[in-house]
């Protein structure tokens, strides 16, 4: 197990049977675990340096402690921008959500307290969300006089424009459980059962084809910018790409071998 810390990004390594499994924390939990621009670049370079690895099947992003997964980019920081430096912070916060939609691999939002603002672009900009009864959500922006901008695009997606609109335009906050209704999470348990839940989806993962994974990451990922039919012949092209190592045949002959339970009479 391999652990480092930089500038407030912490990177666990952890071997399993079936391939390796990067736990990501963001760590400023005495600041509700607040972004600014540092941390931003720490974080995107953390990421895709996870990316180059080949044994990696996926990530687990959470925030330090359990009072919030990202309580949002620093006000402090904001607070000093000007038209001029807005533009280099902002791209930033987007490189740092687009490192993990670039990620080869699935990336699971660990999500205990507060997501408000970029650090619910940034749980949007994961695979899947799993969160804590306790989670609260918001994108706060307009009461600072800013919009939602970046990875808040992703929303609508996720959540229909209906809610979308009500998110970013009220600027209130929503509950785990109403985040569940709409789509915003996958799933929702009590604080002492995230881990469980956590692994649960891991274990699928590894039970999965590490390439087949990738692809259908990488497929989902370019079916959000491509017409219905272009997406079916990009998905045509992936199936094809499946073929290209013995991980299809390896894991069907597999699956046909499997020990079958005994049927009455045998």
């Amino acid at each position: 197990m391999l652990e480092t810390i930089l500038s407030g990004v912490g990177v666990r390594i952890e071997a399993r049977d079936g391939g390796t499994i990067a736990y990501v924390t963001i760590d400023n939990a005495t600041k509700l675990n607040i972004i600014d621009s540092r941390i931003m670049s720490e974080f995107a370079r953390e990421i895709d340096a996870l990316g180059m690895r080949d044994d990696l099947r996926a990530v687990v992003l959470t925030g330090a402690g359990e009072k919030a997964f990202i309580g949002g980019a620093s006000i402090h920081e904001m607070a000093g921008l000007n038209a001029e430096r807005a533009e280099p912070f902002i791209t930033r916060l987007h490189q740092m959500c687009n490192s993990l939609r670039e990620l080869p691999v699935p990336v699971i939002a660990r999500i205990s307290g507060y997501a408000l603002g970029a650090g619910l672009e940034v749980a949007a900009a994961c695979d899947l969300r799993v969160a804590s009864s306790t989670a609260v959500f918001g994108m706060t922006e307009v009461e600072v006089g800013i919009p939602s901008v970046i990875e808040a695009a992703l929303l609508p997606n996720l959540i229909g424009w209906g809610r979308t609109r009500e998110l970013l335009l009220l600027g209130e906050n929503i509950d785990a459980q109403t985040a569940l209704r709409w789509g915003l999470v996958q799933q929702v348990v009590e604080p002492h059962a995230l881990e469980d839940a956590i692994d649960t989806k891991l274990r699928s993962l590894l039970k999965a084809g590490p390439r087949a994974v990738r692809l259908q990451k990488k497929l989902m990922r370019e079916w959000e910018d491509l017409t219905i039919s272009e997406s079916v012949r990009a998905g045509i092209r992936c199936f094809v790409q499946s073929w290209e190592t013995d991980e299809p045949a390896r894991m069907m002959q597999a699956f046909i071998n499997r020990p079958r339970p005994h049927s009455k009479g045998d």
